[in-house]
Order: C-alpha cells, then sequence, then structure tokens
C-alpha cells in the first residue's frame, strides 16, 4: 500500500507526461484517486476495523464527468448499504480520503461537496430520502444538489448502489413532470464569453482582467445542455461525450455538436498546461492566445450557445 505522500510525488512525476491526451489525462486521476481511496480506507480498518456494509464512493462534478484537467477540486459521495449506525465509520472514511485527496493536490471544495460532510455520506435508505425530498422540494438549492449528484459515477465499491438511486430519481421526475422545467430554470442564462460583434468579453477589472472563465463561459453550456437532456431521457452515464453517443433520435440534430466538444476537451489542455494552480486553471488571458486559437475558441463557444438554446427549445417543444 502507498502512503498519501508516495501518492502525492507519483502525481508530480507523472501528471505533465499524461496532460497532452484528455483519455490519458483522466485515466491517470482515476488511477490516482483509486489509490488514495484504498489507502484511506485501509487506514480507517486499522483502527476501525473492516467497512461494515457494501459501499460506493462516488466522484461529481469534472472528475463525475471524466472531464477532469491538470488541476481539479473534490467533488464526490459515499452511499453504503448498512444501518444508521455505520455512518461514523464511513464519515471517517470519507475524512481521511479528503484529506488524501487534498494532499495529493486536489483542492477542497468550496461548497463541501465532500464525502467527509454527512449531506454527501449517508446510508442508501437515506440518500433515497434525501433525492426524493430535493426533487419534491424543487427549491433552487435542491434542484442544484440533485444536478451536482446527477453528474456522479461509482470509482470504488458497489456500482449498482448508485444506480438504484438514480432510477429512483428517474421514478420521481416522472411524477412530476414540471420539474424539466425547474431543472431548466436552475441552468438559468449563460455567462457569454462573446460579444455580439463576435468580440471576446473579458473580465474589465482586478488581478482577473483581461481574461475569460472558460469553464463558465464556454464549458457549461455543452455540459449544461446534454445534462438536461439526460435527466428528461433517464441516461445514467455521467459524461457529456458518453450522453452525445447516446441521445435519442428526436435530439439527433444536436448530434453536430459533439465534434466541437472534443475539440474543446483537447485545446484546453493545451491552452491550461502552464497553471500552477487549481484557480488558474478557469481563465484564459486573451493576450496570450495566437489568432488561430482565438478563432478556434470563439467558434466553439458560439456552437455551444447554439446547442444551449436548441436544447431548451427542443425541450419547450414537448420533443
Amino acid at each position: 500500500m502507498k502512503s498519501f505522500e508516495q501518492l502525492r510525488q507519483y502525481r508530480q512525476q507523472q501528471i505533465v507526461k499524461v496532460s497532452t491526451s484528455h483519455q490519458l489525462l483522466n485515466e491517470f486521476h482515476d488511477e490516482l484517486m483509486k489509490g488514495i481511496v484504498h489507502t484511506a480506507l485501509k487506514k480507517v480498518e486499522s483502527e476501525w476495523g473492516p467497512p461494515p456494509a457494501h459501499f460506493a464512493f462516488f466522484l461529481m462534478g469534472s472528475a463525475g464527468r471524466f472531464e477532469q484537467t491538470i488541476w481539479s477540486d473534490q467533488d464526490h459521495g459515499i452511499i453504503y448499504d448498512g444501518l444508521e449506525e455505520h455512518q461514523d465509520y464511513y464519515l471517517q472514511l470519507g475524512t481521511k480520503i479528503t484529506e488524501g485527496l487534498s494532499l495529493c493536490g486536489y483542492e477542497l471544495c468550496e461548497g463541501n461537496v465532500m464525502s467527509s460532510n454527512p449531506l454527501w455520506c449517508k446510508s442508501l435508505k437515506k440518500w433515497e430520502e434525501q433525492l426524493i425530498q430535493w426533487l419534491e422540494k424543487a427549491t433552487w438549492n435542491s434542484i442544484r444538489n440533485y444536478s451536482i449528484f446527477f453528474d456522479s459515477r461509482v470509482l470504488v465499491g458497489d456500482k449498482s448502489l448508485l444506480l438504484k438511486l438514480k432510477e429512483l430519481s428517474f421514478s420521481q421526475i416522472d411524477k412530476s413532470p414540471h420539474l424539466i422545467t425547474r431543472f431548466k430554470q436552475n441552468i438559468g442564462n449563460v455567462k457569454k464569453a462573446i460579444g455580439l460583434f463576435g468580440q471576446f468579453l473579458p473580465k474589465q477589472y482586478g488581478e482577473k482582467a483581461g481574461t475569460i472563465h472558460l469553464k463558465e463561459t464556454i464549458f457549461f453550456p455543452y455540459v449544461n445542455a446534454l445534462r438536461l437532456i439526460a435527466i428528461q431521457e433517464q441516461m445514467t452515464k455521467s459524461s457529456t461525450l458518453s450522453r452525445f453517443h447516446q441521445l435519442p433520435e428526436k435530439f439527433s440534430t444536436l448530434k453536430i455538436y459533439e465534434k466541437d466538444f472534443i475539440n474543446l476537451l483537447n485545446n484546453r489542455l493545451c491552452l491550461l498546461l502552464d497553471c500552477k494552480n487549481y484557480d488558474e486553471v478557469h481563465f484564459i488571458k486573451i493576450s496570450n492566445l495566437t489568432t488561430k486559437e482565438k478563432h478556434e475558441l470563439k467558434r466553439i463557444a458560439k456552437n455551444g450557445y447554439r446547442l444551449y438554446e436548441e436544447t431548451k427549445a427542443l425541450i419547450d417543444k414537448g420533443v
């Protein structure tokens, strides 16, 4: 078993080597995070004994969508198929995992979407109750929490536990079709990086002046559009690319945007290769881009906005 320190060193040694390929980079993140989870589990087992029930450690956010860059923060949870009294064990495990991920370069989640938080570490029964409550309340925050949860996949443990929760949520949404409208409203308007006349709209003030937020303005239109379709069409896969692959015939006109998203995944690795930390990885300085890079980024951004608007229009038509 490798220590957290050994895993941190392994990351430092290997991360640049795999950062020219979206697939290789995300496979590396998975390998590293699995090592961290198993090391954390051994630490907990040495003090608390073996896990008292089957469990699943799952990823959300960019990791859940298999869309991480060199730097990312933590978004994860735990489901265990056991008694309520077992929660302390899994919260301890979640805390150790969170510590290990942090030591190995994964930023703590500002919103505390981590398995060290009881909100994201529950028994299967309590998870079922929480999902139903989120969807019945349908407040801005509860819909947001469900959307975060929905972009999830199991990294370590029993995959059937997460699948049961997604299927339960689909049956709940079937009973309340208006929820699709609430999901659409929750996404709101897209922050744009491109103006009416095709010009970039960088930040004007502060230390980020002259930059655009790549994730919010260019990446999210693709992610949000495909998530909305996945919820409506009851697609359990979490990555945006897998959702493109599974598009039903009635959404076939949106298939043309898949190539743009693939180009975005690959291009951003080149654009962000020199970033030194998680904060830097979201921002692109326009003045650092070549003419060709600017043209391509504008094209991808515009097509992302078109995809987003066409998705909403198709859903409004009730396709």
